[in-house]
């Protein structure tokens, strides 16, 4: 059936509307374009083909899922369990761990695309999306980045249907700290670190208490260095596993028959058993539990691994939030001025869409993510949708991969209708 629509298009297209721009080589796409070859790209590529309708996916790397690829340290693991992280259709192999290493989360990565013969474009940096109101289709531009000497090559791609998939995490976030230029020791971001061991014996200012640089804190403390962490603001910290079970996991069940209050009660409750009053280390909660702060700010709760073990015995010291750098060292906001080796900056990431995507209102040019907030952010208007943008990781955006599939195959039965084709 979509293939029929497919032929019916191509009819309709002509040569002068692909040329509509003389000095970019113009491309029908046969159904959807998805614009990123992450996990959230894989998924929705794997459902649609379920339902018989081809996609195009363009990533500006040269791999699969490139963050976790490229910008992700050597330790990492799934900080939830397997079976919340499977993408649709396929789950992960038999015999892996609860929580799977980043290499083999690479791997399943990879089967998920061979499995559904998934062949991304690489190397194709979008910077235009526009939507041409003239024949109802998205005009998609990349760039293809040349070896030096050569021109680079613009290439348009025209559809139907658009899918969002460039992510939450495109872009690293760098503040701007009075006196940057000044530090003589290396500064870097979360996204090039790789491991501890390059740190052994040095003295480490880790900017940034989420996960991640929780986690980096831990792996500079196990390869013998000295990390401190900078706790601007309040942050939750629970156990990554209640009674043997996954704490995130385990809160999905209580909210199944209990209020949110009373399951952030019960979380709150069982953080102080297991891992005690983090604020006599200078770490201090939000407010309100854990939940009903994810659901108001989207901002995740740390899982511990370990780190707060090794903040209670002293290997990694909590410090105030950064006034200026000078030379080799760190001013804080009370006062305190102590050398560091090196900073790295666990500062996260933001979405890049406003800077290439132009003419909808689906997104904010704020922060980059859909206006609508989840459930209700993967569908905009004109063929534009989005997927891995709930904040609620690989579970998310299975939910919204398989909604946009769904959704892409009634329309295209709509578009074959004898009335539409008369049209």
């Amino acid at each position: 059936m979509f293939m029929d629509y497919l032929k019916e298009l191509e009819c309709k297209m002509s040569h002068d509307y692909l040329m509509k721009d003389k000095s970019v080589t113009s491309t029908l796409v046969q159904g959807p374009i998805i614009v990123g070859a992450g996990p959230s790209g894989l998924a929705a590529a794997a459902c649609l083909k379920q339902k018989g309708i081809p996609s195009l996916i363009l990533e500006r790397a040269n791999c699969l899922a490139s963050m976790w690829q490229l910008k992700t340290y050597d330790r990492l693991k799934l900080h939830l369990p397997k079976q919340f992280c499977q993408l649709p259709l396929m789950p992960f192999p038999k015999g892996l761990p609860s929580y799977p290493t980043k290499q083999q989360f690479l791997s399943y990565l990879k089967a998920y695309a061979d499995h559904f013969d998934i062949n991304p474009l690489f190397g194709k940096q979008v910077v235009n999306a526009e939507f041409d109101v003239v024949c109802g289709n998205w005009r998609v531009k990349t760039q293809e980045i040349m070896k030096k000497g050569q021109e680079n090559n613009i290439i348009e791609y025209v559809c139907k249907w658009l899918i969002v998939a460039s992510g939450e995490n495109a872009e690293e976030v760098v503040p701007q700290i009075e006196g940057m230029e000044q530090f003589q020791g290396p500064i870097l971001h979360t996204s090039l670190y790789k491991s501890g061991s390059m740190f052994c014996g040095k003295n480490v200012l880790v900017v940034g208490c989420g996960n991640s640089g929780m986690e980096v804190c831990l792996d500079l403390s196990n390869h013998n260095a000295h990390p401190s962490l900078v706790v601007r603001d309040t942050v939750h910290i629970l156990p990554q596993q209640i009674f043997g079970k996954s704490t995130f996991g385990l809160s999905m069940w209580l909210l199944k028959w209990f209020s949110v209050h009373f399951v952030d009660q019960f979380l709150l409750l069982m953080s102080d058993l297991m891992l005690g009053d983090t604020s006599q280390f200078g770490i201090q909660r939000p407010k309100i539990g854990p939940l009903e702060f994810k659901n108001l700010y989207g901002k995740t709760p740390v899982l511990d691994v370990g780190t707060v073990a090794q903040i209670k015995s002293g290997n990694i010291k909590v410090c105030k939030g950064i006034k200026r750098l000078v030379h080799n060292a760190v001013e804080f906001v009370d006062g305190k001025v102590e050398n560091f080796d090196a900073i790295i900056l666990a500062t996260g990431y933001r979405s890049n869409v406003p800077s290439w995507l132009k003419g909808s209102d689906m997104f904010s040019e704020k922060d980059g993510f859909p206006k609508k907030p989840f459930p209700n952010g993967w569908k905009g208007e004109k063929g534009l949708y989005a997927v891995g943008f709930t904040k609620r990781g690989l579970l998310g955006s299975s939910i919204d991969a398989k909604r946009i599939a769904e959704d892409i195959e009634k329309l295209a039965g709509k578009l074959l209708s004898p009335t539409h084709l008369q049209e």
